[in-house]
């Protein structure tokens, strides 16, 4: 590498410059104060962590996303997390010991192999809070609704939010005896909503289970097409209507959240879709996902994902949301901020200063053979000596 590329940074790796920076320091303590309103407890988990405990229950695709490097002192091969909710679910399950609802929040960077999207950030700063132990839809209402207060805080009142649940594909795949491979390879031509794909494939598998009295074909073939506004769950009902129990208890819990939300959130624009599987190696329950118009990848998202803390010995149910405060950053008004910023020559009385800095002022001091002034120091208002005494003036 030569001396003019040792400042270059890796594709996806960014720095946060000054005043920047400042921003976005404030809108994480702005975040961890919300969160801390809403009762969760901040958690500071490692970054780095042995790798069976940063993807113990989540699934082929996180463990892709992990930088990996070897422990010298162990010979055991440990990874840099990229992703903090495993971290935080073996909190969870191995350091508390409360048996009722937990409510964790976390803030810190995290690290990707691979961008998750084309020009995504490789380095998020992900934002995010879990609630651990109750397994009812009033636990994702409050998840829902904490992530929508959380884009509220950047001016983002208005998301379009996506609801889908997981279990609906589950209890149709287990209905329809597929095996791993066949499931997967549906569930890849149900994300395109390749119908037809999926019509061949069943037939391909001679998929028949006419003696449950369902038609497993038509009900994931109607999968790619379920979706629109909430009145789209009375229609799931109708073209799924044979379909196993587990199918209409994931409706029920989808349509008690979904009216919830929207009672509360009127200016939110729902639009659920029981087809989408985001996450689905993870996530075993209700998935959502919050969009903003122009800003192609979520802007938040998170959904179930019971018995993830079986890994760590205890299985409890769990539900989340997490965030990149980067990209929130974005969104959030550039107000100019009015400090007061004072500029103290080299032979000012450093007692003034001390005090001037007490009481939560910032200081600059004059340093010998400064070139610049007061101006472009970036100050405003300057410390003189007037009268035998050390005095603030405007600039």
């Amino acid at each position: 590498m030569t001396v003019a590329d040792r400042w270059l940074l890796p594709d996806g790796i960014e720095e946060i410059l000054p005043p920047r920076a400042r921003r976005a320091e404030a809108l994480r303590r702005e975040m961890l104060d919300l969160f801390d309103c809403w009762g969760y407890d901040l958690v500071i988990p490692p970054h780095l962590e042995f790798l069976e405990s940063l993807t113990a229950g989540v699934g082929h695709d996180l463990e892709l996303q992990i930088f990996k490097v070897t422990d010298l002192m162990t010979g055991r091969t440990m990874g840099l997390r990229a992703d903090t909710t495993p971290a935080v679910a073996r909190i969870d399950a191995h350091n508390l010991t409360d048996e009722g609802p937990v409510r964790l929040c976390y803030e810190g960077s995290v690290f990707h192999a691979q961008p998750a999207s084309l020009g995504a950030s490789r380095s998020p700063i992900q934002l995010g809070a879990e609630l651990y132990g109750h397994a009812g839809p009033e636990s994702d209402i409050e998840v829902i609704s904490l992530m929508l207060e959380t884009l509220s805080v950047v001016g983002i009142d208005s998301p379009n939010l996506d609801l889908g649940h997981v279990q609906i594909y589950r209890a149709l795949v287990a209905s329809a005896g597929l095996d791993r491979d066949q499931e997967q390879l549906l569930f890849d031509a149900l994300q395109r909503k390749a119908t037809c794909e999926v019509e061949e494939l069943l037939a391909g598998w001679h998929v028949d289970a006419d003696h449950l009295g369902l038609d497993i074909v038509s009900m994931f073939k109607a999968l790619a097409s379920l979706s629109g506004k909430v009145d789209v769950i009375a229609k799931a009902r109708d073209v799924l209507v044979n379909a196993p129990l587990e199918v209409f208890a994931a409706l029920d819990a989808l349509e008690n959240i979904a009216q919830a939300i929207t009672r509360q959130y009127p200016k939110v624009n729902l639009y659920l879709d029981l087809g989408e599987l985001r996450g689905y190696n993870y996530h075993n329950g209700v998935v959502f996902a919050a969009y903003v118009s122009g800003h192609g990848q979520a802007i938040a998202k998170g959904g179930r994902y019971d018995g993830v803390g079986r890994a760590f010995g205890r299985a409890r149910p769990a539900t989340g949301f997490s965030t990149d405060l980067k990209a929130l950053l974005d969104f959030k008004p550039c107000d100019v901020e009015a400090r007061t910023v004072i500029f103290a020559p080299a032979d000012v009385d450093s007692a003034i200063v001390r005090t001037l800095r007490q009481q939560g002022l910032r200081v600059i001091i004059e340093l010998p053979g400064q070139k610049t002034d007061a101006v472009s120091s970036g100050c405003n208002q300057q410390l003189a000596y007037r009268d035998g005494d050390w005095q603030v003036e405007a600039l």
